[in-house]
């Protein structure tokens, strides 16, 4: 059920490589041992339009959003962030380097109630 959505600005294309870090989070995310393998989807958006703070052309950003299924712990979820946030801050290093990049992550519970679901990934890598 986890979903993990980065937006980032398009000027990060040349700096950044967003299928690496798509990887990268899977890896962080399965790590924790809380998820299965399964239900977890990353994914990075492109935003082509943006206006960030003094608007300065090298300004950047990339914001991470995840939405899991209720159920863990807030110690739990806690980790969870920090684990994610930790990895993708270290390989994002360089962009802190200079005043023009802004990393943030959210994590939020799905409402079961109002959530749908159908998977035919969960049954083939059960069955393992």
């Amino acid at each position: 059920m986890p979903h993990f959505s980065i937006e980032y600005s398009a000027n990060l294309d040349a700096k950044v490589d967003m299928g690496e870090l798509c990887a990268l989070v899977l890896r962080t995310v399965l790590d924790t041992g809380l998820f299965e393998t399964g239900a977890v989807r990353v994914r990075a958006f492109r935003a082509e339009a943006y206006a960030i703070a003094d608007r300065l052309p090298e300004n950047a950003f990339l914001d991470m959003s995840f939405r899991i299924g209720i159920g863990r712990s807030a110690e739990d979820k806690k980790r969870t962030g920090e684990a994610i946030f930790a990895a993708v801050s270290e390989y994002l290093a360089t962009l802190f380097e200079t005043p023009h990049f802004a990393l943030s992550l959210e994590i939020r519970e799905i409402d079961p109630v109002l959530s749908w679901k159908k998977n035919a990934i969960h049954p083939r890598l059960r069955g393992k």
